[in-house]
């Protein structure tokens, strides 16, 4: 229940700040980094109610085991991105190492950096849906657990200034268009887009490519098909990503909004922006931030709009799966039997989804439907269930997809398009040439 949630919000905060100033700047005393010689460490993101939730589990799991803490330390989305892809490679990365799966793990997988986990951790596999835990399996080995909510992206909006306009949830693109005209006509911002973060932006091509060409055009790049990128479906889609930009859908100054700070949800919160597409886990920064809005029922979500003529089911999502926590194989086998007993009774616990379901995040455990509606946070806990349950296609956002070369170049021509920097067709022969 809210209440609830708010009690841990100040009392786990301030543990997590402790462990995280103790943990700046190191793996922990006498560790070196995948653990091979000391203790166990866990490197996790800030922000939201997962941080409360890790730290809450971590900080009990070294009260009840005072001889094996677990050293943590915290990074921002966009500085971890960074720190792992050099630590790994060096072999100095944490004994849990997090990922979204995808591209990155396979990485692991292949340079022996993480240890197989189908026996070891197969109580906590028990306890989750069979669809996310396969998103930790790399060739249907499971090399990566999940460790926090399913996360398929939506599009929340600001009831009040939808009220202030007279809108309605747009169902298509022309509809979405057609809002743009209204909200810039009232000093409203359409759109926020977290821009200097680039990957909310590449959300935008996920849902627009798939709506306008289905699943199908994205799995042709994931097989590393010759110019896969040509398929029509993507210039249409970053076409009228630029028609939406060019008719002012997005706040001025979107290239310097950051999303780690969750400056785009405070533009939706704050009222100068009325719509905002990003995952599931921003609507626990809502009742963090916004904490009014939400118990008044003023935050509103809706799954992303048909594109007309479109090939793709409007059912589909895209986004994460789940999180992941996976095994160093630099780690000592004490340490590694530490951390799978950590894995199997502590992660996704009574008290690891209870924290969760009171922070508004949708836990991937199996049984749990009754719950979902017994919370302050009903209505979207259970949209969000649904959306991810009732899909037809769930694609994992593509920069976790791909190899981690390719997603960054991903990540840059996409930044390019919204920038209107380059035109669709130049996007697409720069993706080519990365195949």
């Amino acid at each position: 229940m809210l209440t609830r949630y708010r009690r841990p919000l100040t009392v786990a905060i301030g543990a997590v700040s402790i462990v995280a100033l103790t943990a700046c700047g190191s793996s922990g005393p006498g560790d070196t980094g995948g653990g091979a010689t000391g203790s166990a460490s866990a490197w996790a993101l800030t922000g939201g109610i997962h941080e409360i939730m890790w730290g809450e589990s971590f900080e009990t799991w070294n009260e009840e085991n005072s001889q094996e803490k677990i050293n943590v330390e915290w990074f921002a989305n966009d500085a971890y991105k960074e720190k792992i892809r050099t630590s790994m490679g060096a072999g100095t990365g944490p004994s849990l190492v997090f990922s979204w799966g995808g591209g990155p793990l396979r990485d692991y997988v292949e340079s022996d950096k993480v240890v197989d986990l189908t026996e070891g951790a197969a109580d906590l596999i028990d306890r989750v849906f069979p669809s996310v835990a396969d998103g930790g399996k790399v060739d249907g080995v499971v090399y990566a657990v999940p460790n926090s909510q399913t996360q398929p992206e939506l599009i929340y909006y600001n009831k009040d200034l939808f009220d202030q306009v007279g809108a309605e949830i747009p169902t298509t693109w022309n509809e979405v268009m057609d809002l743009v005209p209204k909200f810039n006509d009232a000093g409203i911002a359409p759109f926020a887009v977290a821009g200097a973060s680039k990957w909310p932006e590449l959300i935008w091509l996920q849902y627009m490519a798939d709506r306008v060409g289905g699943p199908e055009a994205f799995a042709s790049v994931m097989a590393q098909e010759p110019d896969s990128w040509s398929n029509p479906a993507f210039a249409e889609a970053l076409t009228k990503i630029q028609e939406l930009v060019k008719a002012g859908g997005f706040q001025d100054g979107f290239g310097t909004t950051v999303a780690d700070t969750r400056a785009d949800a405070a533009l939706v919160h704050t009222g100068k922006a009325a719509m905002l597409l990003q995952g599931s886990w921003v609507f626990s920064s809502f009742v963090q931030d916004a904490p009014e809005l939400v118990e008044n029922d003023r935050i509103g979500f809706f799954e992303f709009p048909a594109v007309e003529g479109g090939k793709g089911d409007p059912a589909n999502v895209v986004g994460n799966p789940s999180n992941y926590w996976s095994l160093s194989s630099g780690a000592s086998g004490e340490v590694q039997e530490q951390m799978i007993t950590y894995l199997n009774e502590y992660v996704f616990n009574e008290q690891y989804t209870e924290t969760l379901l009171d922070g508004g995040g949708v836990p991937p455990v199996i049984g749990i439907e009754d719950r979902l509606a017994d919370t302050d946070h009903g209505d979207f806990l259970t949209f969000a269930y649904n959306l991810v349950q009732d899909a037809p296609s769930f694609t994992l956002s593509w920069d976790q997809a791909l190899p981690a070369a390719q997603a960054q170049e991903l990540l840059t021509n996409i930044d390019r398009i919204f920038l209107l920097e380059i035109t669709p067709d130049e996007f697409v022969a720069n993706m080519n040439a990365t195949l």
